[in-house]
Parts: structure tokens; sequence; C-alpha cells
């Protein structure tokens, strides 16, 4: 049995847990630093975590876009959302209230990517 990755299941997956990790992780991990281990701060980890978001994100609304709905709607929330990570990354005072609509926009590109495509698939005729 053939199975196929959600590409768009497994973009949401990937930011949610790139905010679980902005959000969540340094309340239980603040004492690593004692240990001389530093995930929270690592400029490093953390652009690859967005390399990570941009790439999962770019082929799965490529293909979306190419194969189901034709519709740009969701690489343009994307793209904002992407930018938004990027500012926050250069903008450390603002990433409180940069990395929520960053989230936002990423996973809402993947939600709307999703629904399009399951959209065209019951609907398509050929």
């Amino acid at each position: 049995m053939k199975s196929k990755i959600n590409w768009d299941v497994f973009g949401i997956l990937a930011s949610v847990a790139c905010a679980i990790h902005c959000a969540v992780l340094p309340l239980f991990l603040s004492s690593l630093s004692l240990l001389g281990v530093n995930i929270i701060e690592n400029a490093f980890f953390e652009a690859g975590m967005i390399a990570l978001a941009f790439i999962i994100g770019l082929y799965s609304l490529r293909h979306g876009i190419k194969k189901h709905h034709h519709n740009w709607l969701p690489i343009c929330f994307f793209s904002v959302g992407i930018i938004l990570l990027i500012c926050k990354q250069l903008h450390h005072q603002w990433q409180l209230w940069l990395l929520p609509p960053a989230v936002f926009f990423v996973v809402l590109a993947h939600y709307l990517n999703y629904r399009f495509s399951k959209l065209h698939q019951e609907t398509c005729k050929h």
C-alpha cells in the first residue's frame, strides 16, 4: 500500500512546532543555560526552523497551486508569515509581537491550500 504525505498537514505541524519552540520551550528549558546548553536563543536553530518552514511551505503551496486549485491566495498569506518570521529574527525586541501573526499566516496559508485542494478534488471532472 502506497501512502502519500500531505505536505499541508506537515507544514502546519512544522509551524506549530516552531510556535511551541518559540513560546513554550523557554519556560521549561530556562535552566539549560546553567549546563551550557543554549537552544532557546540559538540563531542557527531559529534560522533552521524558519528555513524548514519555508522549504516545506514552498513545496506544498507550489504543488497545490500548480496541480490543483490555481489560487494564489495561500502563497500571499504564506509570504506575509515568512516575512514576519524573518523580521522577528532581525528585530528581537519585537519577537513576541511578530511571532503570533507570523505563525497565524503560515498556518492559514497551509489550511487554505488544503481546503482549496480538497474542494478542487471534489469538483474536478477529469
